[in-house]
């Protein structure tokens, strides 16, 4: 923990101003060191009071999203985390892969405030202006072969599904394979992202991309977008962005100690937006309507056809058709 970050843990739990000289005492550095690192904290964006034969006092928790104010909500054992945020990049994934491919660890965590080139599953984009989401990717190097990846998506899932619970006293559901929804609106998409090594058949990284939607950008969100939605409906809590990264990562590293046993997937079936629902399916050209059951261990959609049939679908076998989302919608239905 550096001196700014041990500073503002201070001024977070004092009940008063502290002076430079008590901070300086306290942390066992220079007054000198002490002014550098409130002022590091200004720009980052706290507000931070500084009255003469008063010491230091904290006015406002920031908006900013800084490492600093997510390490601070971190477990212990994630304290090691390489966290960055930047202001604009073309999207958080492309930018970890090419850190992966220069051999960076894992747990290196890119945060974005804006994305110019947001991706989303099968080559979509996800939109990402700034001041509206979280953007945040995650470089993996897990023990798993190929085929079994889609559990880093589950995970992920759950974890962000728990966060935004958290966060909002709410309850937020999944739907099929990596979108998270409140009130019949996507909050959340999730993007994994992985490099195999054909030698051995098992992943060489993954890059896991989250982002989420805290409030609606100035405007709305754009016509085509017509299933987006926000987890709060106005102004976020102060420090929200923040909170929700740390939790996401606290819960999303709790699921990845336990990818081999999979015991997140009893809550991912728990939260399924699909289950019990009629679907219009699409694959190829093709399309049916169908019913569906449930998910099982590997992730597949379990269907039943008209003809009492059931079969059970991997992520990119099938699309779920928008219109039956948007019907679940009109319809009052809560999810």
């Amino acid at each position: 923990m550096g001196a700014d970050e041990e500073i503002l843990e201070l001024l977070r739990t004092s009940k008063g101003p502290v002076s430079g000289e008590e901070m300086a005492r306290r942390l066992g550095i220079t007054r000198n060191s002490v002014w550098k690192a409130v002022e590091k904290l200004r720009r980052t964006g706290y507000e931070i009071e500084a009255g003469t034969n008063k010491g230091y006092r904290l006015v406002r928790e920031s908006q900013v999203l800084s490492p600093e104010n997510i390490r601070l909500r971190l477990d212990k054992e994630l304290s090691g985390l390489a966290i960055q945020v930047r202001e604009v990049v073309s999207s958080t994934n492309t930018v970890l892969k090419e850190l992966a491919e220069q051999g960076g660890r894992e747990g290196m965590v890119i945060i974005a405030q804006r994305q110019e080139k947001g991706k989303g599953r099968l080559g979509r984009s996800f939109h990402s202006p700034r001041g509206s989401g979280l953007y945040m990717s995650i470089l993996l190097r897990p023990a798993l072969p190929a085929e079994e990846s889609l559990a880093i998506t589950t995970a992920a899932a759950v974890a962000v599904a728990g966060a935004i619970d958290t966060l909002t006293g709410e309850r937020s559901k999944i739907k099929w394979v990596n979108d998270v929804y409140l009130h019949g609106k996507k909050v959340c998409g999730i993007l994994t992202e992985a490099s195999v090594d054909f030698e051995n058949g098992g992943l060489h990284y993954a890059v896991l991309g989250i982002g989420v939607n805290l409030q609606a950008p100035p405007g709305g969100f754009p016509a085509e977008l017509s299933m987006a939605g926000a987890i709060f409906p106005d102004q976020p809590p102060e420090g929200a962005r923040a909170w929700l990264a740390a939790e996401i990562l606290n819960r999303f590293f709790a699921c990845y100690r336990q990818l081999p046993q999979r015991g997140f997937m009893e809550e991912y079936r728990a939260r399924s937006l699909l289950t019990g629902m009629e679907i219009t399916f699409q694959q190829g050209a093709s399309q049916w309507d169908g019913t569906v059951q449930g998910i099982d261990d590997q992730a597949r959609l379990l269907v039943r056809l008209p003809d009492g049939r059931e079969r059970a679908f991997g992520a990119g076998e099938v699309a779920v058709m928008k219109k039956s989302l948007q019907n679940l919608r009109e319809n009052g239905e809560e999810t």
